[in-house]
């Protein structure tokens, strides 16, 4: 039985669609693993120490938040799943476009890494056209984030872009 799963993603910031994943590797897993990658090479909003900390804060309530750990990492991400002991990695798909990249990356850790299962959840359908990319320009230019995001992330999104 597959009882650890690592939840990676670089979450900047954590949407509705990643929470109802979360919850829905919550019900198949032991333990989940919310891994926030951190990438040198990319703009962020939130520091990696941000998001952590938004992830526990916007689940910190769910009744399943005793089975999830946050925590981020830099690197392969395979590397970090076998020092978890996690044996499999769950990834979103929202749409066809996603499902080619991450079926690439899937074979690519799976080379790395054979003994590390992907599995892919698709989030309810009401969440299939969020992105962070999205959230961040609605955000950007003040739109009303409530059906993207908690209401913790769209006040701490507010305050990142208070300055434009």
């Amino acid at each position: 039985m597959k009882t650890i799963a690592l939840y990676p993603g670089s979450f900047d910031p954590i949407t509705n669609g990643h929470l109802d994943i979360l919850e829905r590797a919550t019900r198949l897993f032991t333990k989940v693993i919310v891994t926030v990658a951190v990438n040198k090479k990319k703009d962020a909003v939130f520091s990696g120490e941000e998001r952590v900390e938004l992830i526990k804060e916007c689940i910190k309530e769910k009744d399943w938040a005793d089975k999830v750990e946050v925590n981020q990492f830099t690197g392969l991400l395979v590397d970090h799943a076998q020092k978890m002991k996690a044996d499999t990695l769950v990834r979103g798909v929202r749409q066809i476009s996603d499902f080619e990249y991450e079926f690439r990356m899937a074979l690519t850790n799976k080379r790395l890494a054979p003994e590390v299962d992907t599995i892919f959840l698709m989030p309810d359908e009401e969440f299939t056209f969020i992105s962070a990319s999205i959230v961040k320009e609605v955000a950007y230019w003040g739109g009303d984030l409530t059906s993207f995001v908690p209401p913790l992330v769209a006040t701490a999104l507010k305050d990142k872009f208070s300055d434009k």
